[in-house]
């Protein structure tokens, strides 16, 4: 039925886009196209009998109370303690704050930290939840480049703090980054942790995906480096689990968390008990830790199953990220290219999609780079993949 009515929208509703990458993977979701486009998980190690066995002995146990409100579930937070840990990070259950998703923390955080017109520092090229949630708020973005090598430019940060501009936040994915793939370097870390506690500007972590590492040594969370509170560490089941489930967590001061709690009353009361207690059953019975290496081990095959590919069908003028872990290589064309326009020709002539990079970006920057997913893709569709993507790449850009 065709909306009739002389509907009047709020400004914020008005000044709303829908993210270009939402758009553009609904575009490529095709089961005959080979597609670097999403975020999502391999849907073969998704843990299916596992989660139905701890549903089963969920509702066994709990019965009604699985379906019923109730206040966030105790033994869940116990085990997030326990993953902290892991993490580096002490810390316990009145830290933890059960969120329905990642993208709900940051809603929630920026909704407390932040008013209209004020600023926020974020990187120019960035997660697109990072971005439109800021925006939703009214926020004024100050935006920094990142180095496909150490991570965000402390030095453009600093620059940022201490010039006057005052900004509520900075916003940050340490690890494994998305859609660049890059980790903060050590020395960035503990440079970031003393521009935030010299200038009193909160730090939010949003990190996903650091125990997805495939090589080398672990890097510290910068909640890990955290001694006065400044670092508000958000977390996700969604890469390590399943996204279905909906569920996140925050770590931050006590005193900040009652305030969150009244925040998100507003949204949706609480988080789900029955997925609540399911994944603190799967946490109770020893499943993680088996479950995210049988991950780790298959991504690791893709992401040097995308690397070989790459190295050996791209021209010379093309580079690209070389990540230690999650889910996202960052490819870079020549400069003044644009891969927003190469999409349609891969998709239609070689059934091949990717992210374009100007998604990334609150700026317009990136238009020359796309983002490629290698979790989604078994490594022989990978190499047939970037064999096509190489193609239309030499072809439109005369690069042979």
């Amino acid at each position: 039925m065709a909306a009739t009515w002389p509907y009047r929208y709020s400004r914020r509703a008005t000044q709303l886009r829908r993210s270009l990458m939402r758009e553009l993977i609904a575009l490529t979701a095709h089961p005959d196209i080979i597609s670097f486009a999403g975020g999502l998980p391999a849907p073969d190690l998704l843990p299916v009998a596992e989660m139905r066995d701890c549903m089963e002995a969920v509702l066994a146990r709990d019965g009604a109370r699985a379906f019923q409100y109730g206040p966030p579930y105790a033994p869940l937070k116990e085990a997030l303690v326990e993953h902290m840990a892991r993490l580096g990070v002490r810390t316990r259950p009145e830290e933890i704050f059960i969120t329905t998703g990642a993208q709900q923390a940051l809603d929630v955080l920026f909704r407390l930290l932040v008013d209209r017109g004020t600023s926020a520092v974020l990187e120019e090229t960035v997660y697109t939840g990072i971005s439109q949630s800021l925006i939703s708020q009214g926020a004024r973005l100050l935006t920094v480049p990142t180095d496909l090598h150490s991570g965000i430019d402390t030095d453009a940060v600093a620059w940022h703090f201490q010039n006057g501009l005052r900004p509520r936040l900075l916003a940050v994915v340490p690890d494994f980054h998305n859609p660049l793939g890059v980790s903060l370097s050590a020395d960035k870390r503990e440079r970031l942790i003393e521009l935030g506690r010299r200038y009193g500007v909160p730090i939010i972590e949003d990190n996903p995906y650091s125990l997805l590492r495939y090589q080398g040594e672990p890097l510290p969370a910068l909640k890990s480096l955290d001694e006065t509170g400044g670092v508000i560490f958000i977390g996700s089941f969604s890469k390590l689990l399943a996204p279905a489930l909906r569920l996140g967590w925050i770590v931050a001061p006590e005193p900040l968390l009652q305030k969150l709690t009244v925040v998100k009353e507003t949204a949706d009361l609480e988080t789900s008990a029955l997925t609540q207690r399911v994944v603190a059953e799967f946490y109770r019975r020893g499943l993680m830790e088996p479950h995210l290496e049988r991950v780790r081990q298959v991504y690791r095959q893709r992401l040097a199953a995308m690397q070989a590919a790459l190295a050996r069908e791209m021209p010379p003028a093309v580079c690209w990220s070389t990540p230690a872990g999650g889910i996202f290589l960052w490819l870079c064309l020549p400069q003044g290219s644009d891969a927003q326009a190469l999409l349609p020709q891969a998709v239609e002539t070689e059934r091949v999609a990717f992210i374009p990079g100007v998604a990334f970006s609150p700026d317009g920057h990136s238009a020359n780079a796309m983002r490629l997913n290698f979790s989604n893709t078994p490594p022989a569709q990978i190499d047939e993949g970037i064999t096509r993507l190489a193609r239309v790449i030499k072809q439109s850009l005369d690069l042979t």
